[in-house]
């Protein structure tokens, strides 16, 4: 089946199985490794990406289901002279991270929180991000980094090329 995606500003057009999953298409017919995958049943998160201006957990999706969509990953977030999102900025400065795995789909999740909550107090981004698993951080960081993202202002809640979702 064919499928016509615009994948981080760029329009795609596959040939994929009606079955493929969008977490395994991004990975495997586009090459974006960024999107990790966890469980492949939508209970860590790793696969966070934002279609159309929402975040959605890409393993629980299928890529022919995102036909005509804006699909960003983290690759995409950047600008494109590559300067750090405003998520990205505060995740690197405020120790966010730690191995990494959970971190794209936290990322991607962040900003799709951003976007709905511009705001948000701690416990709105812990509730908000409830559904991203993180082994390593604890969450104090990463609470920390999507606080200090939202002084960005609406910036934090954008991606690069997608166009505003009206509520």
């Amino acid at each position: 089946m064919q499928v016509s995606i615009t994948v981080n500003g760029e329009q795609r057009t596959d040939e994929v199985e009606p079955r493929l999953l969008l977490a395994h298409y991004l990975r495997e017919v586009c090459g974006l490794k960024a999107t990790n995958i966890g469980c492949d049943t939508t209970s860590c998160g790793a696969c966070t990406v934002v279609v159309d201006g929402l975040s959605v957990k890409s393993c629980t999706v299928l890529a022919v289901q995102a036909a005509g969509a804006q699909v960003t990953t983290l690759e995409g977030l950047a600008g494109a002279d590559g300067e750090l999102h405003p998520v990205q900025k505060a995740f690197r400065e405020e120790h966010g991270l730690q191995c990494g795995f959970c971190t794209p789909g936290m990322v991607m999740a962040s900003v799709g929180l951003l976007a709905a909550n511009p705001d948000p107090t701690d416990r709105e981004v812990r509730e908000g991000l409830e559904g991203n698993l993180c082994r390593c951080t604890g969450y104090h960081n990463i609470v920390r980094a999507v606080r200090s993202a939202a002084q960005a202002g609406p910036a934090a809640g954008r991606v690069p090329g997608a166009q505003e979702v009206q509520a």
